[in-house]
């Protein structure tokens, strides 16, 4: 028994040193080619076995192979794929892995990239792996809902309606670059994200710099920067087909194709897709889009380069435009689908609110390696839109929102029977008709960066900012609904028209914005401490042409030119104690010129704004960074002083819209924001975010204007102009919720299955100030209605796969997993309740299945 137990004993311990020979442990650290930042979350793989491991938040990781030599694979989203081969332990050290990109690194100068640990701003970036993963039937900019300080949503529901808040400021005032290359309205800052349909699926990450941001261009980043960073070309041939379908319809098919980068040195990638649907959630928001995108880049030598970019997306979409009362939703046999902005035509869907428009993007990218120390980056871009968003006219327009003319109280509207009565009119013309608010502009920049190295630790970078923009608005008559004609008199020109289909209505003139800007920024980077300093200045020069209100003999139908000079400067540091904790500051004043819009009041040459000044903006942040092998997480802490505002505000809907132009308002935006990840296993990673926002107006107005939906102002029975006053002071902000939180959980179920969880939580979401109950001091003891708080969750399913002879994907995506009712924009009713209160609910239980075939 003895011998046998001893030799059992002797066979075991062979095998376990035979299984540990068999094994070698390998070591390294994964960064980036160039500029030496780690990689975190990169794929390290035994070639030809399921055993892998993922490197931490420093790029480092280690892996014990089953097999003593072999090689192992490294692969990172956006990035060349490695194999190195190893025998026995091994340590690599550093392991470069570069772009899969030509010319990405350039790209990245112009639009001013953060990096992590070093610029000294609160910075989130979510890269090409996640943005395919999360992404589809989405709006583009709902993959940053997770991110703090940022609050998302599809507005009226209408495709690439959708609307990004950040630290409490709307989108007017939230700087969105695509490849440096800014693309917010130059007549009111607004995005329009339908025109970039089709731009996550050629985007290679997307950086939110909360705050002052890194930008070093005059953009109104007051809220903070959304930095699109585009594919370029693939260094490698081959690309993909895509297919896509969703609730409602939705249905997306695309491919791509690269050349890859030929010994000549040109390099081509283009990508295109169809995107339809019935709907994306709401009645009536029917769309169909083409998306398109084409990089050309050429070496012509190791000191230059050239690249060429082209993309935007021709699309047409149904709205939901006016809120309703939530009362109105309940009585609705649809629910949270209703709509009121469509109806039925001879049988057919029509939509009363609607968004047509093209706005492709063109720009050509020269890149100059002066000497080693000196690079010059030049980006010349221009773009076109044509388009615009649909509505009614006519003196008895209130047909379109009258309960006697839709099927059901609250029914899609019974056309038909505007065009019997339009019909019946003959000779007097139509009444009611469906027109378009034009918006056709052509718009050219030029913008140049050079950088030099004055130093081992310091660098310099100047450059210059050129924009020129021309928009011409008009409303055209879009469907007579069986009428003859339609009778205007808005212009002066031609009175007393019987306009036709084409033919201009209400208003027509034209804005010119020309911008010159210059900027400087310093950077000194040793050891440690990093900190940088920028000072940048612009000048806008405005004019209005009217062609409706002045006579065409009128000189006074182009406005003087009118200039508004700015300034702004900002600074920040950061220090790294170690390799796990780091500190930054920054702090900055600048100043943004009014928008065309404010400019010149009541939407006519004649009255200038003698009070618009520049709207002044101050702003001071700090925050903590904790990296640890498996726990990463950020603290910031801000403060925004923003004064001389300017702000439009609308009250109503359809017929009884009314707009105020406010002048001189400031608010308080100060917050804490929380983040982190944690990886306890190589398999699972916890993310999750707290942000608290503490937003309020400052101040109170008065002597506001108004003005309807044909831009006449608003009078009184005396026929006095009618204004009011707007007590505010103290009031929260509205818009976007005031403290958000978020929680997901991803696990690699295999090394070609993973599931993803993540959960989000809105509360303090406060409705838009209503004009007509914030007009006496005693307002101010009441608060605008709050928006009942909600969570919304959602879960993905990923499986790679081998389809013959190529690697495949399939993603399936389950929005509102629970179906929860919410609302997503509320204006205050006059009551400052849920009664009155006007909103948008969100959409409920969506999903779409992903699936992706590369060669």
């Amino acid at each position: 028994m003895k011998k046998t137990t001893n030799l059992l004993i002797m066979v075991t311990i062979l095998l376990f040193s035979a299984v540990a020979m068999a094994q070698s442990t390998i070591t390294g650290t994964i960064v980036e080619a160039g500029t030496n930042l780690p990689l975190p979350g990169a794929n390290v793989i035994e070639k030809g076995t399921s055993n892998g491991v993922t490197t931490d938040f420093d790029g480092n990781f280690s892996i014990t192979t089953r097999e003593n030599s072999g090689e192992i694979v490294i692969t990172y989203i956006g990035y060349n794929s490695k194999t190195i081969a190893f025998s026995g332990n091994m340590a690599l050290g550093n392991v470069e892995m570069a772009s899969s990109q030509v010319g990405l690194e350039e790209i990245q100068i112009i639009a001013s990239v953060a990096v992590d640990r070093k610029t000294p701003v609160a910075v989130s970036t979510v890269r090409k792996e996640s943005i395919q993963l999360k992404l589809g039937n989405q709006e583009f900019p709902e993959i940053l809902k997770s991110t703090p300080g940022v609050f998302v949503t599809r507005n009226g529901g209408g495709f690439g309606d959708g609307e990004v808040t950040m630290r409490g400021f709307n989108s007017e005032n939230v700087a969105v670059l695509i490849n440096g290359i800014p693309v917010n309205d130059m007549e009111n800052g607004r995005v329009f994200w339908s025109n970039w349909a089709g731009l996550g699926s050629v985007t290679s990450s997307i950086q939110s710099q909360r705050g002052l941001g890194a930008a070093k261009i005059a953009v109104p980043s007051i809220g903070g920067t959304i930095n699109t960073i585009t594919e370029s070309t693939d260094s490698e041939k081959g690309g993909f087909v895509g297919f896509d379908v969703g609730n409602d319809g939705y249905t997306r098919y695309g491919a791509k194709v690269s050349t890859g980068l030929q010994e000549n040195g040109l390099a081509v990638t283009a990508y295109a897709d169809r995107t339809v649907g019935d709907a994306t959630y709401a009645d009536g928001t029917n769309f169909q889009a083409v998306s398109y995108f084409l990089n050309v880049s050429y070496k012509l030598n190791d000191a230059h380069k050239l690249a060429f970019n082209v993309f935007g997306a021709k699309q047409r979409h149904g709205q939901r435009q006016n809120r309703s009362l939530i009362n109105d939703y309940r009585q609705s046999d649809r629910g949270i689908r209703y709509n009121p902005d469509w109806g039925y035509k001879n049988g057919q869907i029509t939509n009363i609110e609607d968004n047509f428009y093209h706005k492709p993007l063109m720009s050509i990218n020269h890149y100059w390696r002066i000497n080693d120390i000196t690079t010059l980056s030049t980006s010349l871009y221009g773009s076109t839109g044509t388009g615009g968003g649909g509505g009614t006219a006519g003196d008895e327009q209130g047909k379109f929102t009258n309960a006697d003319y839709k099927f059901g109280n609250f029914g899609p509207v019974n056309l038909d029977r505007i065009v019997d009565e339009n019909i019946a009119r003959g000779a007097q013309g139509a009444s009611a008709i469906l027109r378009a608010s034009r918006n056709d502009h052509v718009w050219l920049g030029a913008l140049s960066v050079l950088n030099t190295e004055i130093n081992d630790y310091l660098d310099l970078n100047i450059g210059a900012d050129y924009r020129y923009y021309v928009g011409e608005h008009f409303q055209e008559v879009t469907d007579l609904l069986g009428g003859q004609y339609f009778l205007s008199d808005d212009d002066i020109n031609n009175p007393n028209r019987a306009t036709l289909v084409g033919d201009k209505i209400n208003y027509h003139d034209k804005g010119y914005h020309q911008w010159i800007g210059g900027f400087a920024q310093a950077e000194y980077d040793k050891d440690d401490f990093t900190a940088f300093a920028a000072i940048n200045f612009n000048n806008s020069r405005y004019q209005r042409e009217d062609f409706f209100q002045k006579l065409d003999s009128d000189p006074a139908q182009l406005t003087d030119a009118k200039n508004f000079f700015a300034v702004g400067g900002k600074f920040g540091a950061s220090y790294r104690f170690d390799s796990m904790h780091n500190v930054f500051f920054n702090a900055g004043y600048f100043e943004r010129v009014p928008f065309l819009d404010d400019v010149w009041l009541n939407f006519t040459n004649d009255d200038f704004n003698e009070g618009v000044k520049n709207q002044k903006i101050t702003s001071f942040e700090i925050g903590y960074g904790l990296r640890s092998e498996k726990l990463a997480a950020n603290v910031n802490v801000y403060n925004t002083i923003w004064k001389n505002r300017t702000l439009t505000a609308d009250q109503g809907t359809g017929e009884n819209l009314i707009t105020a132009n406010i002048n001189g308002l400031e608010a308080l935006h100060q917050g804490v924001e929380v983040d982190f990840e944690y990886r306890p296993f190589d398999f699972i990673t916890v993310t999750g975010m707290v942000s608290f926002g503490d937003w309020t107006w400052n101040n109170n107005v008065t002597d506001v204007p108004f003005f309807d939906i044909d831009r006449n102002p608003v009078l009184n029975a005396d026929g006095s102009a009618r204004t009011t006053d707007i007590f505010l002071k103290g009031v929260p902000v509205g818009r976007s919720a005031q403290t958000t939180s978020a929680l997901g959980l991803s696990v690699r179920l295999s090394q070609k299955t993973s599931f993803t969880w993540d959960y989000n939580f809105y509360d303090r979401y406060y409705a838009d100030f209503n004009l007509q109950s914030r007009n006496t001091a005693a307002t101010l003891e009441t608060k605008p209605w709050k928006v009942p708080s909600y969570f919304l969750s959602d879960i993905i399913l990923k499986h790679d796969f081998e389809f013959g002879p190529f690697n495949a994907t399939i993603i399936g995506r389950i929005n509102n997993l629970l179906d929860e009712e919410f609302i997503n924009r509320a204006d205050d009713g006059v009551d400052n309740d849920a009664a009155t209160a006007l909103v948008f609910f969100g959409q409920g239980r969506t999903f779409s299945i992903s699936t992706k075939i590369n060669f």
